[in-house]
């Protein structure tokens, strides 16, 4: 099958943008999911070593009124 070299010029283009496409999705999907797993990560750590609030304190404590 003997195609025309502009023909095969346009699907290689065409075949190279769906590969940059595709890449561009890659690239995106993977940021995100790195930015959710420090998201993630960064939670865990600022709850890590922290006392649960069943250690309060028996002091009671005076309310300062709001102004």
């Amino acid at each position: 099958m003997n195609m025309h070299p502009v023909m095969l010029m346009m699907l290689a283009n065409q075949r190279q943008r769906d590969l940059a496409d595709e890449a561009d999705r890659h690239r995106v999907l993977n940021g995100a999911r790195e930015a959710r797993k420090a998201r993630r990560g960064r939670k865990a750590r600022a709850v890590r070593g922290q006392p649960t609030g069943s250690l309060t304190s028996c002091d009671p404590s005076a309310a300062v009124p709001a102004r």
